[in-house]
């Protein structure tokens, strides 16, 4: 049979009408069409078989229906991305171990506040049912931290800790071994606490967990990448597309330490704007005037503004542990993706003539009550043995994002 050439188009046009029907009609069909991990359609799409939507069903593949992450309390959302770290300020200790460099960093998130004397009496509280009296003392913050021989400090030796007036001051006297375990036994009690809440059993697994949508990453110390990437807090400082302003030698605005601008929620102009040491002997300011700087000690964790990630004392108070072993060329041997060093690898302890170099030695960052405006900058870093403690060392915990918040 021939056809014209006229016949041939309408031929042609009927065929991708009703071919359009179909694959129309195909992409309506329940259970088809674009999938997301909170919108997964209720059939499979490469068998067809239906999904089951109830947790305790074990007759049908279960898929999720919600997979946003559960954070956690006290915890804030770091929005991740391109930064340079290091140290913006001259390097007057010619340490010279944490030059400039651009890395990225993934979203995760980050306590905004430092751990207080409340949040470690109650991981004490809790783990004296776990166990030894002898396994609960080495937890215990050391008091002897505020002692001194030449110092009168006895109050602080007896009541820093436990007097309730202190109760939302940050913990002080904690090693960074201590700080790691307290961050496991958070784990485990939140996310028992979610078990509770959703009615599950301690028979569900960890990955069982993770796969219906309820699953808490764990709680650790943050990296020292990511540390210094959410005190200098470079989302307030963007205009237009990806350009920024200007940097930031604090997690404020400004050269100095005092609020340039007059705005309610940064507190008056002229204001300190971290709890440090002013100078030789000056740890507060004279009585009667303006001691605007919290305290002559730690002060509480909410005092003084947060930074535009909404984090509490990110400069000053308390110097904070991070997760990494200490090197001096970590900044040049670390990935520039999500950047840590969990040991001496590929910068090795014979490299230096130095034996405190090992991998007991920990990162922390931050500047404290004690130090000087230097130590207040992101980009500085001191490090310590991961079981030694000071009057001047806390912490804040951190965990890793999974996936978009929301999506």
């Amino acid at each position: 049979m021939r056809f014209s050439n006229k016949s041939c188009g309408m031929w042609v046009a009927a065929l991708m009408i009703v071919g359009g029907s179909v694959l129309s009609s195909c992409n309506k069909t329940p259970g088809y069409g674009r999938r997301t991990a909170n919108k997964p359609g209720k059939k499979s799409a490469t068998t067809g078989a239906e999904f089951s939507f109830e947790e305790d069903d074990t007759t049908q593949f279960f898929v999720a229906r919600n997979a946003e992450q559960i954070p956690g309390p006290n915890l804030k959302f770091i929005q991740g991305g391109r930064a340079v770290l290091g140290s913006q300020e001259e390097d007057v200790m010619a340490f010279r171990d944490n030059l400039e460099r651009t890395v990225t960093l993934a979203n995760f998130y980050m306590d905004e506040t430092e751990i207080t004397n409340n949040d470690y009496r109650e991981f004490l509280f809790d783990m004296k049912k776990k166990v030894s009296a002898d396994s609960l003392l080495k937890l215990e913050p050391s008091e002897d931290v505020w002692g001194g021989a030449l110092s009168f400090n006895d109050m602080y030796q007896s009541y820093y800790f436990r007097f309730p007036g202190f109760n939302f001051y940050p913990v002080a006297g904690v090693s960074w071994s201590q700080a790691n375990t307290y961050a496991k036994w958070r784990t485990e009690y939140v996310q028992e606490l979610i078990r509770e809440d959703r009615g599950l059993d301690s028979s569900f697994s960890k990955s069982q967990l993770i796969e219906r949508g309820v699953a808490l990453a764990d709680y650790r110390l943050p990296s020292e990448a990511e540390w210094e990437y959410a005190a200098k807090a470079m989302i307030g400082t963007q205009y237009l597309d990806e350009n920024q302003e200007y940097g930031r030698i604090y997690p404020w605005d400004g050269r100095g330490v005092r609020n340039p601008y007059n705005v309610k929620r940064k507190g008056k102009q002229g204001d300190f704007l971290a709890n440090f040491k002013r100078g030789r002997g000056d740890y507060g300011g004279i009585s009667g005037g303006q001691r605007n700087d919290g305290e002559i000690l730690p002060t509480n964790v909410y005092d003084m503004a947060p930074n535009d990630f909404g984090l509490y004392h990110m400069a000053g108070n308390m110097n904070e542990w991070v997760y990494d072993v200490y090197r001096p060329l970590t900044y040049q041997d670390a990935d520039d993706l999500n950047p840590i060093r969990k040991d001496g690898y590929g910068d090795d302890m014979e490299n230096y003539e130095v034996s405190i170099i090992t991998d007991e030695m920990r990162v922390y960052k931050g500047g404290s009550w004690r130090d000087v405006t230097y130590w207040l900058a992101p980009g500085t870093r001191r490090f310590m043995h991961q079981d030694s403690a000071t009057n001047h060392i806390g912490f804040r915990c951190a965990m890793i994002s999974i996936g978009e918040p929301g999506k």
